[in-house]
């Protein structure tokens, strides 16, 4: 049974965004099961355009933030100001308080900058000068980075890297959607027409539907499986952690959800494996990871 909210929220990308329905729907696994998503594609390609879309069509705030190199953590959370009239000091919120973060290029960011979003991406708020504020609900980052140019840039640390639920690319487009998107630049489709598919609160209440998706238990024995598998392969230096383990369950359930089902199946968890667990995982000798997880998946079975 399809679920009319998803499906109003897919036809109003579509109204923006040419073609990439997988990539789409992998985006809003990542929103629904409460997680973040690492978007690796050279520029152009429409991660700027998908974000603000995803933004307009929950009815929510959206903020961007461009890293650079002397980009500071408070430009990220934001800082206590002193109010020479009121003789006080005053919370200035930083562009983490929105619904939807785009946080462009952050490998570009230092390491400590980098660190900023760390606790806010997890545990959904900041503490400053001990005082801790919770950014709104949803909170949902999209993550950029080029994974061709690498002068001036800062590799994310595994901590980081972990908290995204899902890492994927665009791509480029097909020469037939390349041309359909020519085509609604020049009719003057713009991005400011776009109108809300559903509001925030019905959001709330698919995420929490995402939840109560039922998981047989030999669907969890066979996530265990697969994530301890990277723990013990020779051709990985470091594995899956638990967190990967809960975010690729959580994108199990929500990938079910999208396609109108009350319950996961395997297949759900085989076609996330890639986009959940290969950027959380150090293969050995410079292999490659989707092609390891491949291997996994084909060795591994469902009890």
């Amino acid at each position: 049974m399809s679920v009319p909210q998803i499906q109003r929220l897919l036809d109003n990308l579509g109204q923006t965004i040419v073609g990439k329905t997988e990539s789409i729907r992998l985006v809003l696994v990542a929103l629904l099961s409460g997680g973040h998503v690492l978007l690796e594609d050279v520029p152009g390609v429409g991660k700027t355009l998908l974000a603000k879309s995803l933004a307009r069509s929950i009815a929510g705030k959206f903020q961007r933030i461009q890293s650079t190199p002397d980009l500071l953590p408070t430009d990220i959370t934001g800082t206590n100001i002193w109010n020479p009239q009121t003789g006080q000091f005053e919370f200035l919120a930083g562009p983490v308080f929105t619904n939807v973060l785009l946080t462009d290029e952050i490998n570009r960011a230092t390491p400590r900058t980098q660190s900023a979003l760390l606790e806010v991406m997890e545990e959904h708020q900041v503490t400053i000068d001990g005082v801790s504020r919770p950014v709104p609900d949803p909170f949902f980052v999209i993550a950029t980075q080029n994974p061709i140019e690498y002068h001036g840039t800062f590799p994310l640390p595994e901590a980081q890297m972990d908290r995204f639920a899902l890492s994927l690319s665009l791509g480029y487009p097909s020469e037939t959607e390349e041309l359909q998107m020519l085509q609604r630049h020049q009719s003057g489709m713009a991005i400011a027409d776009l109108q809300p598919a559903i509001t925030l609160e019905e959001l709330h209440d698919l995420i929490r539907r995402c939840q109560a998706i039922a998981l047989d238990p030999a669907l969890q024995r066979y996530i265990l499986n697969l994530v301890r598998a990277t723990r013990q392969d020779d051709e990985i230096t470091l594995g899956v952690s638990p967190r990967g383990a809960v975010a690729l369950q959580k994108a199990t359930q929500a990938l079910a959800f999208l396609d109108g089902r009350d319950y996961a199946l395997p297949d759900d968890t085989k076609l996330l494996a890639p986009a959940v667990l290969c950027h959380r995982l150090i293969p050995a000798g410079g292999r490659n990871p989707k092609a390891i997880v491949d291997r996994l998946l084909r060795s591994i079975a469902v009890e």
